[in-house]
């Protein structure tokens, strides 16, 4: 498969992983504690991982920007997970993916200061307003929704600041590594981590542990820790940070859709209103970047 179709075949799963995952993640804190679910899902995800590496003959890489590219993959993933797995339990699984939404505006901003990238001005920058707007909204309407929505909204925020840090610092050390190393690498970093939390917080295996919760478990370890990471560490490779980031403009309506669908959450007026104003400030975002190309050339 030549390269440029290897990419397109990457970014769309990506697109389907992660609007699967926030209802995922949900569901696998389903009379389990939190951490346990993210922490069993790294762990099975590391284990995957090396096993895959051993079958294909790849192996971890030790020279100093391999370290780094794990370093900064390794603490993104485990900052922003254990952010998103908190905050879940106090919003619904769609309002992640919207939140996530942000993901561009907060990497292109970064990704200005740090790799040179285009400027923000004229259309990027009215996008960036509107995607402003659009989690003033998804904020208001968390506040109608519960008294304790906005500290999952604010926990997610936290997240998707995270993740666009470790984006921007993968991207700027520039290591060209296969995206299985990558994610095997970040998860060796992480995955002690999660396991120091785990055991500081006091927490112990669970008593029982439901079918819903040990099914949405082995998928997030397997399928979005594994083939998710992998495919998007390989399209960070061959596009640039600020369009990588772009998946998120189409991740929010299938996670929308499908947490009202397989889990009768409620979409709220202000969820919508915020919803749309994301998306809309994304397409001129993504619009302006292609003006700005054309003016140069």
């Amino acid at each position: 498969m030549e390269l440029k179709h290897r990419v397109q075949a990457s970014y769309l799963a990506v697109v389907l992983i992660w609007s699967t995952t926030p209802l995922a993640i949900q569901w696998s804190a389903t009379r389990v504690n939190y951490l346990f679910g993210v922490t069993a899902r790294m762990v099975i995800g590391l284990v995957i991982s090396l096993l895959l590496l051993r079958v294909m003959g790849l192996s971890l890489h030790r020279e100093r920007r391999a370290v780094l590219t794990y370093l900064a993959a390794g603490l993104g993933v485990y900052g922003a997970m254990i952010c998103v797995y908190w905050g879940a339990r106090f919003i619904p699984s769609g309002w992640i993916s919207v939140l996530f939404g942000l993901t561009p505006i907060f990497t292109g901003i970064m990704a200005r200061r740090f790799l040179g990238e285009q400027a923000l001005g004229g259309l990027r920058l009215v996008g960036v307003f509107l995607g402003i707007a659009g989690l003033v909204a998804v904020f208001w309407g968390s506040l109608r929704f519960s008294p304790t929505a906005w500290l999952g909204v604010a926990a997610v925020m936290v997240s998707v600041s995270l993740h666009s840090v470790s984006t921007v610092w993968t991207k700027a050390i520039g290591w060209q590594g296969h995206g299985l190393e990558i994610t095997a690498g970040a998860l060796v970093v992480s995955v002690p981590l999660y396991l120091a939390t785990w055991g500081m917080s006091g927490e112990h295996w669970p008593d029982t542990l439901p079918l819903k919760a040990t099914l949405s478990i082995v998928y997030l370890g397997s399928v979005a820790t594994v083939l998710g990471f992998g495919a998007f560490y390989f399209v960070l490779r061959h596009v640039a940070a600020t369009r990588v980031a772009l998946l998120t403009l189409m991740t929010p309506i299938i996670a929308l859709w499908l947490g009202r669908w397989l889990n009768g959450e409620e979409l709220t007026w202000a969820v919508i209103l915020g919803t749309g104003l994301i998306l809309s400030g994304l397409m001129l975002y993504e619009f302006g970047e292609r003006r700005n190309r054309r003016v140069t050339r």
